[in-house]
């Protein structure tokens, strides 16, 4: 409702994680894919060996106090744009209403959300105290309204069923939360996120090796390996979980699988535990979920016939339709919704969805209790194709695609992450719905941004560059 609270919980990356005034994450990995190992992971950065859900002393506790608000990316494993309209997105709450909840998203999806019950208990209290002076009219007490973006759905859903938050919702939105885990997560933990080669991590090697050592040691990204059935054993025809002891992948920690599964399961359990004591099982707030379905998104790994590698190649066979980070079927939240068709699909990529313009509608809707929708983008929507990563320095090719892109003034530049100049990328018309380009730059991370007129609309990728 209009006058409840508003809380925005980010994902993974979407907190600055600051120290003596140096961001941790974005300079870190600037160093990383220009000079590759060399590079030391700042001591900030670090997290204890088995920390588990525990949080770090000081030493380790970088702040993170404020929310991302240019693009920045995992390589391998996800990507965010940032968040500088998101209150504008959610309807612009009055002065007091509306809370961020940045955090550090390294540590224990677990400890996140015991400490998100925390701060909404006091903004909650808070804002019951000033509330008559903007809604003196309300029908009833404020609650919450929890908008989550990416994985900070995983923390909103465990606050809410796991640490006794339940009570103060009125709304929890999810914009493309991976419910069921990430097949991206595997790769990077067994070293293998960056680069396609058929031999393993062949030009990627060491920054591969250099993320997994990093990633091996944060909580958060044990909990984003999928728990649906995710394995496929070349020559076998079922797909498997990553739990299954007669194929497990290599290299890849049963630690940290158990760590996933026990994540995922314990909140199915309070789920379920709640179900028997809610009114005709049902929830006592409502869930929305905002997923996409529109690009080709890794969902499940490869294995050789005997599973002792994990196979580099990512051939079609391993995709399915999702938002590019999270595929469509582990963005719906089978344990809140009854049917699929209450999903909300859009035609955005993963890191846009917490600032797609169809979507800041259905949450200014959701606000003002009014209906959310159902597709939230058009036929008109165009999109940016180009690899996830490649060498830096060689050419890589990117494409747009779109109805009726002879007609509608395409325009395209790309830029580096963390720098002001955009360069503008001239796309040959290939077709009437497709434009190609070939591009080269140094290594960072860049984004290719094409907009297209009659209607406006854009679409951006993030591309990793790396130092061979």
């Amino acid at each position: 409702m209009e006058h409840d609270l508003v809380v925005f919980v980010p994902g993974f990356l979407g907190t600055r994680l600051t120290l003596d005034g140096h961001d941790l994450w974005g300079e870190y990995s600037e160093a990383l894919l220009g000079r590759g190992p060399q590079a030391p992971a700042p001591a900030g950065l670090v997290l204890p060996p088995g920390l588990g859900d525990g949080l770090p002393d000081a030493r380790f506790r970088p702040a993170a106090d404020e929310l991302l608000m240019v693009p920045d990316a995992m390589p391998g494993l996800l990507c965010c744009m940032g968040y500088p309209d998101i209150r504008a997105a959610l309807g612009d709450p009055v002065e007091g209403q509306f809370v961020p909840f940045p955090y550090d998203w390294r540590l224990s999806h677990r400890l996140i959300a015991d400490l998100l019950k925390v701060r909404v208990e006091r903004e909650l209290a808070r804002w019951s105290e000033q509330v008559d002076s903007h809604y003196p009219d309300r029908p009833d007490d404020p609650q919450v309204v929890l908008v989550c973006h990416s994985t900070g759905g995983l923390v909103g859903r465990h606050y809410l069923e796991c640490s006794g938050g339940r009570e103060t919702a009125r709304t929890l939105v999810t914009l493309g939360t991976p419910q069921q885990g990430l097949a991206q997560a595997v790769r990077l933990l067994t070293g293998k996120a960056v680069g396609a080669d058929e031999a393993p991590g062949a030009d990627a090697r060491p920054l591969n090796e250099a993320l997994r050592d990093l990633a091996l040691g944060w909580p958060s990204v044990a909990q984003l390996l999928p728990v649906y059935d995710a394995v496929r054993v070349e020559g076998r025809s079922r797909l498997r979980t990553l739990a299954d002891r007669r194929y497990p992948v290599p290299d890849l920690p049963t630690a940290l699988v158990e760590d996933a599964v026990s994540f995922h399961s314990a909140f199915q359990q309070a789920r379920e535990a709640h179900r028997h004591t809610d009114t005709g099982g049902r929830l006592p707030y409502e869930v929305l979920c905002v997923g996409s379905t529109a690009f080709p998104t890794e969902r499940t790994v490869g294995l050789t016939p005997d599973g002792t590698r994990l196979l580099a190649r990512r051939d079609e066979s391993l995709l399915a339709p999702g938002d590019g980070t999270v595929p469509g079927e582990s963005a719906v939240a089978e344990w809140a919704l009854r049917d699929t068709t209450a999903m909300h699909w859009t035609e955005h990529r993963h890191a846009d969805l917490a600032g797609a313009a169809a979507v800041g509608e259905m949450l200014t809707a959701v606000r003002k209790g009014e209906p959310a929708g159902g597709m939230l983008a058009g036929d008109e929507q165009i999109s940016v194709y180009a690899p996830e990563s490649a060498a830096a320095g060689k050419p890589f090719a990117a494409s747009v695609v779109g109805t009726g892109l002879r007609e509608r003034n395409v325009q395209a530049h790309i830029w580096r992450i963390g720098r002001p100049t955009k360069e503008p990328v001239v796309f040959t018309a290939t077709g009437s719905e497709l434009y190609r380009a070939e591009l080269q730059a140094g290594p960072g991370k860049w984004v290719v941004e094409a907009t297209a007129d009659g209607p406006h609309r854009s679409d951006r990728k993030v591309i990793i560059l790396y130092s061979n």
